[in-house]
């Protein structure tokens, strides 16, 4: 049956008003590029704007984290909590690195750079392999595991939300002094869901704000290797 041009606008109207909307894609990415940074670090605005170079990557999901061990110089960093920094921390001793320090960038768990080093990010993103953990699938609030061979002590499940935007922070005290930042792929939210242990897993999520995003990282434990990720 053929529906009018008046009757496709009234059903459109329609779903607006109900509140429908599109659900998002679901993309799994090649690399996932972790950057930890602060506003109070005089070096990480570069790596913060490479980041949102990276950002525009099809095949790279970035996600920045901002830590808090530089609130002590005069600027407590907006985005900043104590998790982003332990998760650093938990990388360090697994990255062969002497201790967390601004601006860190870490592909796929596996290895890292000086984030304000473009060209040493991009040799270790043309020199990782793809991930190629177990299938993931994100439909809403459902969370889907594939089977398949985890490691020994099994693999954490985390749930990311992330801020898709690029956004401006003034910073008032500290070494950026004056300036206004720019950030893109802010983390708000790291969540430990559950461990993996290669049997195939379905969960459900708790929705992020609105406005936020929600990314998925099966990961080896102890800052080990991501296996797998997938984002909306």
């Amino acid at each position: 049956m053929m529906l009018s041009f008046k009757t496709l606008i009234g059903l459109a109207l329609a779903g607006l008003a109900s509140g429908a909307a599109p659900a998002l894609a679901q993309s799994q990415p090649r690399a996932v590029v972790e950057l930890f940074t602060s506003q109070g670090c005089s070096s990480c605005p570069p790596a913060n704007a490479n980041l949102i170079t990276l950002s525009q990557r099809p095949d790279v999901l970035t996600l920045s984290y901002a830590v808090t061990y530089w609130d002590r110089l005069g600027w407590k960093d907006t985005f900043g909590k104590p998790e982003f920094t332990d998760r650093q921390v938990v990388y360090e001793p697994a990255l062969d690195q002497f201790g967390p320090y601004t601006p860190q960038m870490v592909v796929n768990g596996a290895t890292t750079a000086v984030g304000n080093q473009i060209a040493q990010v991009d040799a270790l993103l043309n020199n990782a392999m793809p991930l190629a953990g177990p299938a993931l699938s994100l439909n809403g609030s459902d969370l889907t595991l594939g089977a398949g061979t985890a490691p020994a002590q099994g693999a954490d499940v985390w749930q990311v939300s992330y801020d898709p935007n690029v956004v401006e922070v003034p910073v008032g005290r500290g070494e950026n002094s004056g300036r206004t930042l720019p950030h893109t792929h802010v983390v708000h939210e790291l969540v430990h869901l559950a461990d993996w242990t290669g049997e195939p897993l379905a969960l459900t999520l708790r929705l992020p704000p609105s406005g936020l995003r929600t990314a998925i990282l099966l990961q080896a434990p102890n800052g080990g290797p991501i296996l797998s990720a997938i984002t909306n």
